[in-house]
């Protein structure tokens, strides 16, 4: 039986979607300078590098998990990519911000492109897929509840969780990839539906 440090990275995505979390790990540790210093080359930031770094492994966790990763032999460049989207979409919010906008009014409903391109079903879908996090969040270890909980519903960073529970940036990482893990067993349990549209 080889070791996993000498398996190939389509290898190690696959056994840590069948559950073995060390397979991740050694991702993270073969991979984790490459994207750092990606991600540092185009924000030119520490501590912005360091969220979206955090988000970036956060992110992929999510989406191999949901079985969505088909990149054969090429993940450094699926999660450069990532990255680079993450880094975009934090250049673009930030932007929205220091705009004044007609959305700001109450008639916002009619100046938003998030509506426009789901039906009334997937907009329903969504709200039911929400309720049902919400539920099943309240079912995690107390630990796991408190990083999903200020992750998600209180928007904040891995190093600003991390800060706040007076952990481990990887610490903080490692209890929001086991809530995950808990909350997919639960809803594959009690045949639950978890994909947003």
């Amino acid at each position: 039986m080889k070791s996993l440090n000498q398996l190939t990275d389509d290898v190690l995505v696959k056994i840590y979607e069948e559950g073995n979390n060390a397979a991740f790990e050694v991702l993270l540790s073969r991979y984790q300078s490459r994207v750092y210093a990606y991600i540092y080359q185009i924000v030119r930031d520490r501590e912005l590098t360091e969220d979206i770094f955090q988000d970036t492994f956060f992110k992929a966790i999510t989406t191999i998990q949901q079985g969505r990763y088909f990149e054969s032999g090429r993940f450094l460049s699926w999660i450069n990519r990532i990255a680079h989207n993450l880094i975009i979409d934090f250049y673009r919010k930030e932007k929205n911000e220091n705009t004044v906008s007609a959305e700001v009014y109450d008639y916002e409903i009619f100046n938003t492109t998030k509506l426009s391109d789901l039906s009334i079903e997937d907009i329903r879908s969504n709200e039911q897929v929400l309720q049902d996090v919400v539920k099943m969040v309240e079912f995690l270890p107390a630990v796991q509840q408190e990083v999903v909980k200020m992750r998600f519903f209180e928007d904040l960073s891995f190093k600003e969780i991390a800060e706040k529970t007076g952990v481990s940036i990887n610490t903080a990482l490692g209890r929001m990839r086991y809530a995950l893990l808990n909350m997919r067993k639960m809803a594959e349990e009690k045949d639950v539906y978890l994909e947003i549209k």
